[in-house]
């Protein structure tokens, strides 16, 4: 009976035994599965690129390093941006310890200005079919044509010493058109990626589809979407650093970062049209402090709003001159209300401000100039302003003189005696001296005519004066 018991207990043991030997190969991949596939991060580049861009792609790369992540992909659309928002993504790129791959789509997107910079910066540079890039050349010195005595093929390496032939151009552009084609040269021998094109892309303008770009070695390879980035970048050697790392991206599963409070706030504030309204709201809001002291809420909103401008304009490339005839423009517009200007001082004000709004922004790039309707909304509003002050001096201006002696002109008196030509008259419950031309009895009314130091010019009123 024992033996028997043992003999079922060893045949029990080696049940079980043989069910999880059976069962382990299912469970040890599922258990493992999180570990061997890895997670990525998926960042999004929609628009021009600003401060809240870099904010958001910064952040969401040291989150990636963070969390371990195997690979962060940034899926990018952009006509361009600030030159420092694209330096500081670079550098976030550059210095990261998770390979970034930077994906040209969907189809019909372009990574066009500061887009290919970053593109170049990546350790994969990827695009869908129908998309393009190019044209980097700095947009607020784009107007210069490109020299057409320099060779059409950059020189090498080994010749950027050389002399070259001069250029057109100020020094201020010669000198940033240099600086982002050493720039862009720099990066693209980092990633071992056409240098030539890409002095073209800044000199020139010039841009590639997506099949041209791979053509000329500018792009690492063309994927349709994600899944194929994920498949054809799945055992891909990239340099981080000075290690060269091994890219196993099959079956890796994505996280999208979205962006926080704090860049929608930051893309909320740095919007050029909502900073210049919150500027103008600050200035107008400390002025009414000042005319109304006590009163707080304009003194408190208009601080912050003015704060919150100042920060915008500190991100954003602010042209000082523009700012100084914003504020010349406003005191020149208040001052109309405290000079007998009739409406110069007024209408300079509006002149300086529509002039410094338009100069406000020193960039013509797309999504980082206020908006010509909204200059010319607030200056349609300031003129009518300028116009109903005019219009209320005026009034102003035509209405009885309600003070001093002034006011006694047209004024009811009555006679206290009877006179032929100078007598007494009461007048507001006063006794005057008075002349008048015709005899008066005591008890006429009488009008004053007008004033002579402390002598009162009357004269019989008419049935319809009142006393």
């Amino acid at each position: 009976m024992i033996t028997l018991m043992r003999v079922n207990s060893r045949a029990i043991l080696r049940v079980l035994a043989g069910g999880l030997l059976a069962a382990a190969p299912l469970a040890v991949p599922a258990a493992d599965a999180p570990d061997v596939a890895g997670v990525g991060l998926r960042l999004e580049i929609r628009g021009a690129i600003g401060p809240a861009t870099s904010d958001y792609i910064v952040r969401g790369i040291n989150k990636a390093e963070a969390a371990g992540a195997r690979l962060v992909i940034i899926e990018m659309d952009t006509p361009g941006g600030l030159d420092a928002a694209m330096r500081d993504i670079n550098k976030a790129i550059l210095a990261s310890t998770v390979p970034v791959a930077t994906f040209v789509a969907p189809a019909g997107s372009r990574a066009a200005s500061a887009g290919t910079y970053i593109l170049y910066a990546s350790h994969l540079a990827v695009m869908a079919p129908a998309t393009n890039l190019g044209a980097a050349t700095p947009v607020q010195i784009g107007g210069s044509a490109p020299d057409e005595r320099s060779p059409k093929k950059s020189p090498s390496a080994d010749d950027e010493t050389e002399a070259r032939p001069p250029q057109p151009g100020s020094a201020p552009e010669r000198k940033a058109i240099n600086d982002a084609v050493a720039y862009i040269r720099g990066l693209a021998s980092l990633r071992h990626r056409n240098a030539d094109w890409a002095e073209r892309a800044v000199r020139e303008a010039v841009s590639l589809t997506a099949e041209a770009a791979l053509r000329e070695n500018v792009i690492d390879f063309i994927a349709p979407d994600i899944d194929a980035l994920l498949a054809a970048a799945d055992g891909r050697k990239v340099q981080l650093g000075q290690t060269e790392v091994t890219l196993a991206t099959s079956g890796l599963q994505l996280l999208h970062h979205d962006p926080d409070w704090r860049t929608r706030l930051l893309a909320t504030i740095t919007d050029p049209n909502v900073a210049y309204i919150l500027l103008l709201v600050g200035i107008y809001g400390l002025l009414l402090e000042g005319y109304n002291p006590g009163t707080y809420l304009p003194g408190v909103v208009g601080t912050i709003c003015l704060l919150l401008a100042l920060f915008a304009f500190q991100l954003l490339p602010v042209n000082f001159a523009g700012l100084g005839l914003i504020v010349l423009g406003v005191a020149l517009f208040i001052a109309e209300a405290f000079v007998p200007s009739f409406g110069t001082l007024g209408l300079g004000g509006i002149v300086a401000f529509v002039f410094g709004s338009i100069l406000l922004l020193d960039t013509d790039i797309p999504g980082f100039t206020i908006s010509r309707g909204l200059i010319g909304s607030v200056a349609g509003i300031a003129g009518l302003a300028l116009l109903g002050l005019l219009l209320a001096l005026v009034r102003m201006h035509r209405r009885p003189v309600v003070s001093g002696l002034e006011s006694l002109v047209g004024k009811p008196a009555e006679a206290l005696e009877d006179f032929s030509e100078s007598g007494a008259v009461f007048v507001h419950g006063e006794r005057w001296s008075a002349r008048c031309n015709q005899p008066v009895r005591k008890g006429d009314r009488l009008r004053i005519v007008r004033i002579e130091g402390l002598l009162l010019h009357v004269e019989p009123a008419t049935p319809e004066t009142p006393v």
